[in-house]
């Protein structure tokens, strides 16, 4: 467990800020809500993708507002709070994940059909 949460922060590249954190039992989570959203939506698009796959312009639309979200903080004084946050990491991290198996599954297809025809 340690190993996690020593890492987590390593692999989402987190600012681990304690006021964009949530807190269990007045712990501080290793990574702030944003990154824990991206998590659960990793988790969730691993569990739901052979149930129900998007297409591709879907998965760039729950993309966007994290970038919309995040553009919007660096340029302005907008400051959005901890469950807007996680929602819009679940969003990302799900249509992100769901782009990447989209993209590992198209190459293996790829590369079954190009070995049927040169055999």
């Amino acid at each position: 467990m340690k190993f996690i949460i020593k890492y987590l922060p390593i692999i989402f590249g987190c600012h681990c800020r304690a006021d964009r954190s949530f807190y269990f039992k007045h712990r501080k989570f290793p990574i702030c809500a944003r990154c824990t959203g991206e998590l659960l939506g990793i988790i969730l698009s691993i569990f739901l993708y052979k149930i129900y796959s998007l297409e591709i312009l879907v998965n760039i639309f729950f993309i966007l507002p994290m970038l919309i979200d995040g553009f919007f903080q660096l340029l302005t004084k907008y400051e959005s709070n901890n469950i807007k946050r996680v929602i819009i990491g679940i969003l990302f991290g799900y249509g992100f994940f769901n782009l990447f198996l989209n993209s590992i599954f198209f190459t293996i297809s790829l590369g079954k059909y190009y070995a049927r025809l040169y055999k």
